[in-house]
């Protein structure tokens, strides 16, 4: 069966950016994320619910959805952290504590290692390569699952001009954002490789449905 390469979850403003241009300790999206994020934060299944309740239904399913036969994840350095240029913060693991929600082996892409390091059951390979051999390594690691990419722009925009996203699931906020790091002008600059259905939500998004023709 064939490992895909599947974009989940991933949210950008209905002027199609998904981060700000200035990110920080304290501003993780360089942006306030509150009203393009709200409506998986308001599920049943968002996993850092810390309280009963929460939706049901269709934006409930993708959030549900996000591991559902995932072996690994890639990432971008930015979506790591903020640290820019050699580590000079050893210390410093990620945005999420000691429970990230990956529980996966992930690789995050950067032009400088560092030694690997595990949280719970999540662990951090930090690699040096072209999209084609991180996504082989990624592969070997999830182990005929597939494999997850989760951002940031920059770092999806790569693996799409390298021609390896299989699947993706974009949610569009019904916020305008003006300027950042934009995902696309408009998602039908990817029609001429795959096929789309927008399903709108009744919380406001628009989730775009992507796969490879």
């Amino acid at each position: 069966m064939t490992q895909l390469l599947r974009v989940q979850n991933f949210n950008v403003s209905s002027d199609g950016i998904g981060a700000g241009e200035h990110q920080s300790l304290e501003s993780p999206f360089g942006l306030d994320p509150g009203k393009m994020f709200a409506w998986a934060g308001a599920t049943a299944s968002w996993p850092m619910r810390t309280d009963p309740g929460g939706s049901r239904g269709l934006d409930d399913y993708f959030t549900r959805d996000y591991a559902r036969n995932i072996g690994a994840e890639i990432m971008g350095r930015n979506k790591f952290g903020p640290q820019r240029g050699p580590w000079n913060n050893l210390e410093w693991r990620g945005w999420w504590g000691d429970e990230p929600p990956f529980r996966t082996p992930v690789f995050v892409m950067t032009h400088h290692e560092r030694p690997s390091f595990t949280l719970s059951d999540t662990t951090f390979h930090f690699v040096d390569g072209e999209p084609a051999g991180v996504l082989e390594r990624a592969r070997e690691a999830a182990q005929g699952k597939d494999v997850r990419l989760g951002g940031g722009v920059t770092t999806i925009r790569e693996f799409l001009d390298a021609d390896l996203v299989d699947t993706m699931h974009v949610a569009v906020s019904p916020v305008k954002l003006g300027s950042g790091l934009r995902l696309w002008e408009s998602p039908d600059e990817l029609l001429d490789r795959f096929h789309l259905e927008v399903v709108p939500s009744p919380s406001g998004v628009a989730h775009h449905l992507f796969w490879r023709k």
